[in-house]
């Protein structure tokens, strides 16, 4: 839990500050790009268990 409130705080600092330089934020800059990447762990995490149970 500690990490993903320390990620959460970094990305609105970095969010801050492109904005503040008018600098492109560095992410997706629509929900389905942000469901992409949610989309690529959760395959990740899917194959991880799979290939852990096979063992």
């Amino acid at each position: 839990m500690k990490e993903a409130v320390l990620a959460m705080l970094a990305g609105i600092i970095i969010g801050i500050v492109f904005k503040l330089i008018k600098l492109p934020l560095p992410a997706p800059p629509v929900l389905a790009g942000v469901l992409g990447v949610v989309g690529v762990y959760v395959g990740g995490k899917i194959i991880e268990t799979v290939l852990l149970r096979l063992q």
